[in-house]
């Protein structure tokens, strides 16, 4: 009489495992790459819309740009008349936690303060920074861009 055994041997059930282990060291560090690819869109889409309140506003109010009522720019956001919130600034791979703060610019030509969160020109006698929104850091984005200039930042230029 024949003894048929059915199942799989030892030697094939470590291959498979070995497999898996291969797969999943590829796939995990994509995966968090991705993660962060979609935390920089974010924070560049919320960009663009406060960017489009504050031109709303700036039409609105006979050329001039809200002030900065330091951290909310509340003129936008009151009864969500022009953007709901000051959405969250995230800013994958960097010391920055994620922050709806505002800070106001420094002069033109100087380095930005690089505290995370959001920059706002509130001065309306610098005119090239009065009216300007953008992301307060100068830290790599994900695609190695740096600031050249000091003025404005890698997040920001898009």
């Amino acid at each position: 009489m024949k003894n048929n055994k059915k199942g799989f041997t030892l030697i094939e059930l470590m291959i498979v495992v070995a497999i898996i282990g291969i797969l999943a060291a590829i796939a995990i560090p994509k995966f968090a790459d991705l993660i962060n690819k979609a935390k920089e869109g974010s924070t560049k889409g919320a960009l663009s819309s406060v960017r489009s309140a504050i031109q709303v506003y700036y039409g609105d109010n006979e050329g001039w740009f809200p002030a900065a009522e330091t951290p909310t720019l509340a003129s936008l956001t009151t009864n969500a008349k022009y953007i709901g919130e000051i959405p969250m600034a995230k800013m994958p791979g960097t010391t920055h936690v994620d922050s709806r703060s505002i800070t106001s610019l420094p002069a033109a030509g100087t380095a930005i303060t690089d505290g995370g969160g959001w920059g706002y020109g509130d001065n309306s006698t610098i005119a090239l920074t009065w009216g300007n929104f953008v992301v307060n850091c100068t830290h790599e984005d994900i695609k190695g861009r740096a600031d050249s200039v000091g003025a404005a930042t890698p997040w920001s230029t898009f």
